[in-house]
């Protein structure tokens, strides 16, 4: 009988596994997705993976300018990593795409039904609710999160004279009225990305007034 028992309890630990293991699998597949920034040294755009990478550690590293403190720092970082995820189905949204942000809720929730579900049924619970909080941006660990994310592309387009933004027509109050929500989470990274957006308009990488959005799928 304690033979059998522990053969059972071997299978249940199996099946487990295959379901961890299927959902790593399928994380591969964040870094065939593109997005409209590039990396630092302009060479090429960044994925979406270590997009998720970069902005995670970033937010280690700047967790002193959250606005609220104490901060669950782990909690931030698991968000960051989780938060796209369903961009495996949902590709990559850019930030201005205004046609595609109209429908980005429902093809990103329906992503996260379908790619959380490949865990374990606690697993999918817990990591889909880091996904859910992220998206509604009311606890201060996911108003810092949100703060970071925004912050990473304006400081690589910065970085490199502002392609994307040349390329797409994108002006400063764009920009503001995108990532205004820095200042929720981050206040004071909120008047750094002002100084760079302020700098960016005088070396030209970035329009100061309105000009016509060009289409991104274009």
């Amino acid at each position: 009988m304690g033979m059998y028992l522990a053969q059972k309890e071997k299978q249940v630990t199996l099946s487990r596994l295959d379901q961890q293991i299927a959902f790593v699998y399928e994380l591969d597949y964040l870094k065939n997705v593109l997005r409209k920034t590039v990396i630092h040294d302009s060479s090429r755009p960044e994925n979406s993976a270590e997009h998720s990478w970069h902005i995670a550690l970033m937010a280690v590293v700047m967790a002193e300018y959250a606005s609220d403190q104490p901060l669950d720092l782990s909690r931030v970082v698991k968000m960051l990593l989780v938060h796209d995820i369903v961009e495996i189905d949902a590709g990559d949204t850019y930030l201005y795409d205004q046609p595609a942000s109209l429908i980005k809720d429902e093809t990103e929730t329906a992503a996260a039904d379908r790619i959380f579900a490949l865990l374990p049924d606690d697993q999918t619970t817990e990591l889909r609710a880091l996904w859910d909080e992220y998206e509604a941006r009311q606890t201060p660990e996911a108003r810092y999160a949100a703060a970071i994310d925004r912050l990473n592309p304006i400081m690589l387009n910065f970085a490199t004279a502002g392609p994307s933004w040349k390329k797409y027509n994108i002006t400063r109050q764009m920009v503001i009225d995108r990532c205004k929500h820095i200042a929720e989470g981050a206040p004071l990274l909120w008047d750094y990305a002002l100084s760079l957006l302020d700098q960016a308009v005088e070396r030209g990488y970035l329009a100061a007034s309105t000009s016509p959005v060009k289409d991104p799928r274009g």
